[in-house]
Order: C-alpha cells, then sequence, then structure tokens
C-alpha cells in the first residue's frame, strides 16, 4: 500500500538555560526552558536516510546557550525570536522554526534589617526565591491525650548566584568533579518542623505567625550563609529557626541539590564567565539532615519529607 510523508518536524527539547547578568554586585536571573522544532525539506531524511538537510539537534542546543552570551536574554519572547530568526535565515532546507520557552521567575529573598545581627537587606543581591513557590504542609497526630503537630513545606526553589564553593573534598580514581570557588547554590527545599505543644494545658502556638517566620528564617539563612558545602547550609538553616522560635524542637531537611554546570563555549569561540549554565535535573546530590534543640530526642520519620 503506498504511503506519503505529512506533516514533520525535529528539534532539541527543554533545553534548560540560566543567565546570570552581573551588574557589580547585583545579579539578575533568567531562567528558561527552550524546545526548538524545525521543519522544512525533510522528507529524504525519513524516506533514505539522507541528512543532507538535517541540522544536528546537538547544534540546535549549542545554539540556545550561545545565544544566551551573545544576545543575552532580555525576555523570553525575544530571545524565542532570535533563535527562530537564525535558523531559518542560516539554513536553507528549514523553512519554520517553532520556539517555545517556558521562563521560572526568581525575586530577591528579603533578608533581616541592617539594625540586627544580620546583614542589611540592601546589602544581598545574588539570592534568590524562585516564584510560584512552595506547598505548606501539616501533619498533626492525637492518642487521646497528647498531640504532634509536624508543619512544613516542599517545593521552595532557592538559589544563590554566587558566595558558595565545593572544594577539598575526597578523590580517588573515579573522581572526574572540579573543585569550584564560584558556583550557583540552587536546591529545593522540603521541610519538617515539629512543634513542642503536646496538650491542651499548653498555649498553642499561632500556627500562621510561626509557620510565616520560620519560613523567614530558613530564607535568611540561605541568603547569609557563605556556603562551602550544601550540608553547612542546611545546618545554619534549621539552627536559624531553632534558635529564634520557641515553639519549635526539631527541624528535618530534605535538599536535592540543583546542579548548574558552566556551559563550556569555547568550541563556538566565546568566554563563559560564570554566566551561562546547564541546569542539570537528574542525577542531583540530596542531602538530609535533621537539626535538634538540645536536649530533645528526634522524632520526624525519614519518610515524612514525602508528605
Amino acid at each position: 500500500m503506498p504511503t506519503i510523508l505529512g506533516q514533520n518536524q525535529y528539534g532539541k527539547a527543554e533545553n534548560r538555560v540560566v543567565k546570570i547578568t552581573r551588574d557589580g554586585d547585583t545579579h539578575h536571573i533568567k531562567d528558561l526552558n527552550v524546545s526548538v522544532a524545525l521543519s522544512g525539506d525533510m522528507q529524504e531524511v525519513h524516506l533514505s536516510g539522507s541528512n543532507a538537510n538535517v541540522l544536528p539537534t546537538d547544534t540546535t542546543k549549542n545554539t540556545v546557550y550561545a545565544f544566551a552570551k551573545e544576545y543575552g536574554i532580555e525576555s523570553a519572547e525575544q530571545f524565542g525570536i532570535h533563535l527562530a530568526r537564525h535558523f531559518v535565515t542560516s539554513q536553507e532546507p528549514i523553512k519554520t522554526a517553532r520556539i517555545r520557552i517556558e521562563e521560572y521567575s526568581w525575586e530577591r529573598i528579603e533578608t533581616s534589617d541592617g539594625n540586627s545581627r544580620f546583614i542589611g537587606a540592601d546589602e544581598v543581591k545574588h539570592s534568590f526565591v524562585r516564584k510560584g513557590q512552595e506547598t505548606r504542609v501539616t501533619q498533626i497526630t492525637f492518642d487521646g491525650e497528647k498531640w504532634e503537630v509536624i508543619s512544613g513545606l516542599k517545593d521552595l526553589v532557592v538559589m544563590n548566584s554566587t558566595n558558595s564553593e565545593f572544594w577539598g573534598y575526597v578523590k580517588d580514581k573515579y573522581t572526574t568533579l572540579q573543585e569550584a570557588y564560584d558556583r550557583i547554590l540552587a536546591t529545593q527545599v522540603s521541610a519538617r518542623w515539629r512543634f513542642n505543644w503536646s496538650g491542651d494545658e499548653q498555649k498553642m502556638p499561632n500556627w500562621e505567625k510561626s509557620y510565616d517566620q520560620v519560613r523567614k528564617h530558613m530564607l535568611q539563612a540561605f541568603a547569609e550563609t557563605y556556603s562551602l558545602s550544601l550540608q553547612q547550609t542546611l545546618y545554619q538553616m534549621g539552627s536559624r529557626i531553632i534558635n529564634n522560635r520557641s515553639e519549635i524542637d526539631e527541624v528535618r531537611f530534605s535538599l536535592p541539590n540543583k546542579h548548574h554546570f558552566l556551559v563550556d563555549l569555547k568550541p563556538f569561540g566565546l568566554e563563559n564567565d560564570n554566566e551561562v549554565y546547564f541546569a542539570a535535573d537528574r542525577p542531583y546530590g540530596l542531602i538530609e539532615a535533621t537539626i535538634l534543640r538540645d536536649g530533645c530526642e528526634p522524632h520526624i520519620p525519614v519518610d515524612l519529607t514525602n508528605l
């Protein structure tokens, strides 16, 4: 039975590109998920396997990263226009380019005021929390006498675009990771905290205020810690909560390390001065720990972070 080739396209889907614009000490983030689909005179690659008209999908990926450096990312729309125009005008067989972009917005983390023992809000210009933010969770257990309240949040994505290093680690014959002295530190926070309120004879915490304050201290610790490891940052986040919120005795964190790797732009004759990164979603390092008030026993189950 005779057949004909219908609508077809090809390209590279979900190219994660993060562009850091450094305006002195103030940093600006554009975080995009870019999908490229190309169509045109592509009959022969389907019918005979000839690649004569095919621009490799790996090249489309490289173009996304190179354009982030060459043109910057003023807006998702403008970036997509640059890409589409390039693919159609530079390759005669390509008649149509479809660029789909998802943009993940970030806002700056508000830090402590200048009169506190922490640095002032106008001094931290490189710490961000992703908009859309977290899901709030809680678990209440009552056995007829005692209450256990464990609250928390998940999917709170945070990033420091500098003030993070990772070096001095154990190396063996399988180690290829290069030491980093200025890296992006990003994670998707899943946290649970246990209240020491256990019965009606105690004054009940102000749950709304407590949540807001725990979240604030968690983010401030993330922003204000010069990090030599995600473990160190985790401990500072938990300690800040315990030290500032008397109603909480235990905090458990599960922090996946959302790796950002510098893209090698040298093949395109471009330098990458900590500007263009590949945001990898897997595999990822997973850092977990519990921070306790001195003298308290742990009660939060390990698997509760999946609540």
